[in-house]
């Protein structure tokens, strides 16, 4: 499966906007929003760590939709091939078999977000 990463944000970020929006899930939404802002502020580990192993999080959770967004905020936050492919390895490592198959959509994610990266 190869999928375009940049307009997959763009069309999940529109899909979360309907989300937030509305009735009954608005108040959840923001609190979450809260939440991931508060957990990814840069302490002991730094903003680009962070994101390396929500990657792999989402990796080993096989979400898609989590990889798109933490490939692209890793690569804003400059992180290189080698660390993504060592963060991977260690997502392959805890999440076995399945996670082979979705570290090759964080590979294929991350490159196209920093070919646009370095682009801007």
């Amino acid at each position: 499966m190869i999928l375009d990463w940049p307009e997959t944000t763009q069309k999940l970020s529109a899909q979360l906007r309907d989300l937030r929006a509305g009735a009954g899930a608005a108040e959840v939404m923001k609190t979450f929003s809260a939440m991931a802002q508060t957990a990814t502020k840069a302490g002991a580990l730094d903003a680009k760590t962070k994101e390396l192993i929500a990657l792999a999080i989402g990796v080993a959770t096989r979400c898609d939709d989590c990889i798109a967004f933490h490939a692209k905020a890793a690569a804003k936050l400059g992180a290189t091939r080698e660390e993504v492919m060592e963060t991977l390895g260690m997502a392959i490592y805890m999440g076995a078999g399945p996670s082979v198959m979705y570290a090759s959509h964080a590979v294929q994610a991350f490159s196209q977000f920093a070919v646009e990266t370095a682009e801007a």
